[in-house]
Formats: C-alpha cells, sequence, structure tokens
C-alpha cells in the first residue's frame, strides 16, 4: 500500500477491524517513512451487477454514483457523513443481496428515497425531485403532501 503523503510503499497496519457495515475490512495503517497514518478499506470483490438506466443502457452498479446523489440533496443540511454511508451500504447490500446480475435504476432510486425519508425529509424531497423529474410545483406538493398529512403509506 503506498502512502498517500509521501507515495512510498512501506508501512505497517496499526489497527484492524470490521467496518459498521459488516463488509469490508478497515485498517490503520502508519507510513514508516513519513510517520504519518492512514486509514484503508478492503471489500470483497462483488459480482458485477448491472443497472438498467431508464432509457435501457446498462452500466456497472457504482456505490460512488448513489453517495454523489446522496451528497447533492443532502448538502447543508444536518445529516452526517455516518448516515449518507449506512444509507449507501443499506442500499448496497439490499442489491447485492436481492439482485444476481441486474437490477432497475428505480428499484436502487426507490431504495435510497426509503432511507433519505427517514432521515431527513428535505434531502428526499430534494432527492425525489431528480430521481422523479418533478416539471412543477404541483409535483412537490403531490410528493409532500402525504407526509404533511401524516397518511404516507410508506411510512407504514
Amino acid at each position: 500500500m503506498k502512502c498517500p503523503f509521501c507515495h512510498t510503499d512501506n508501512d505497517r497496519v496499526v489497527d484492524t477491524r470490521g467496518s459498521q457495515d459488516g463488509y469490508a475490512i478497515r485498517r490503520r495503517r502508519e507510513c514508516l517513512d513519513c510517520g504519518r497514518r492512514y486509514t484503508t478499506y478492503e471489500r470483497l470483490e462483488d459480482p458485477l451487477i448491472k443497472v438498467i438506466k431508464k432509457d435501457g443502457g446498462r452500466v456497472p452498479f457504482k456505490r460512488e454514483k448513489i453517495k454523489k446523489g446522496i451528497e447533492i440533496a443532502c448538502w447543508k443540511r444536518p445529516v452526517s457523513e455516518p448516515q449518507i454511508e449506512a444509507i449507501i451500504s443499506t442500499v448496497e447490500n439490499e442489491v447485492y443481496s436481492s439482485f444476481d446480475s441486474e437490477v432497475e435504476s428505480r428499484v436502487i432510486g426507490e431504495l435510497v428515497m426509503e432511507q433519505l425519508r427517514e432521515i431527513d425529509q428535505v434531502a428526499f424531497v430534494r432527492f425525489a425531485s431528480v430521481y422523479r423529474e418533478f416539471q412543477d410545483v404541483r409535483d412537490f406538493v403531490d410528493e409532500v403532501s402525504p407526509m404533511l398529512d401524516g397518511s404516507d403509506p410508506r411510512r407504514t
């Protein structure tokens, strides 16, 4: 492992433990040349799952794309990095446990929205507005009104 600071390949592992999602190993390392510490994660290489996009195209499943979308929705909201990582891990675990080779982008979007709805309603609406391609204010009202009157059937 090359040190991200001095780029030498001379380190030692200080601490090893499982990550919070249980699907990675977290290693704390110390560079023996510059003395700085950094963290690395090791993940099992999962079977390649393709995401079926709305236009019918297929692209590899990437957790980074989910993270980017969630981070944009959570911008300037009181949602912590560990909460974002928990959402991503939940979605990723669901995809890998429920699908063998392909999953529709719609399913991934719904999984993300389900998680965001529980953590931050503003972030949920932001994500939904892009994911569901809201065209006008009426689309926002249709999405928010069940949350406001407490009769959201998806919350039971």
